[in-house]
């Protein structure tokens, strides 16, 4: 140990008497062999990368290029096909919309044609019934007019019977007669 501490005493001694102090690497006596030894590594670099890394990075990206120009195309077809698509639902959408329409106008035509129809029977019916009830009306007017005449006759009879004059039907009937014209 002792030895240790003498050589490295010796070596500052040997650094401070030839007066090199500081980093290495700015010793300008030793920089032509470090320029050496960089044009030798940047030149071995330049190689690993030009033959072995860039030609894999180039082809990843041109891979990745592929695939997403590939896959834009598929999105663009895609894109086409979807407006086709809602292109075709809205034009069958269009047609169920009159298909519709045409039916309930075709439901409405015959609802009113059954309608009608049926106001012309009521109709017919009403009109065969008032035909009915005018004729039952005349029936009974007349029936109403002989009862009246007979219970006029009758009343008019006993009438003259009662005041005591003698009832001549013929007369009776006559008068009864003339009262009723007005």
């Amino acid at each position: 140990m002792a030895t240790e501490t003498h050589d490295a005493a010796a070596d500052m001694a040997h650094g401070a008497a030839s007066g090199a102090t500081g980093m290495p690497q700015l010793d300008f006596s030793s920089f032509p062999n470090q320029i050496f030894w960089l044009a030798v590594t940047l030149v071995v670099i330049y190689l690993v990368l030009s033959r072995v890394a860039l030609p894999r990075i180039g082809g990843i990206l041109a891979e990745r290029t592929g695939t997403i120009t590939n896959d834009l195309a598929a999105a663009e077809d895609l894109k086409a096909k979807a407006v086709e698509a809602e292109d075709a639902y809205n034009k069958a959408l269009n047609e169920a919309r009159a298909e519709a329409q045409r039916i309930a106008a075709e439901a409405r035509a015959e609802i009113q044609v059954d309608l009608d129809n049926a106001i012309a029977k009521a109709d017919a019916e009403i009109a065969a019934k008032t035909a009915e009830s005018e004729k039952a009306i005349s029936e009974i007017r007349a029936g109403a007019i002989e009862s009246i005449q007979a219970v006029a006759k009758d009343t008019t009879a006993e009438i003259v019977t009662a005041l005591g004059f003698q009832a001549d039907a013929a007369a009776v009937t006559e008068a009864v007669t003339d009262r009723m014209k007005g």
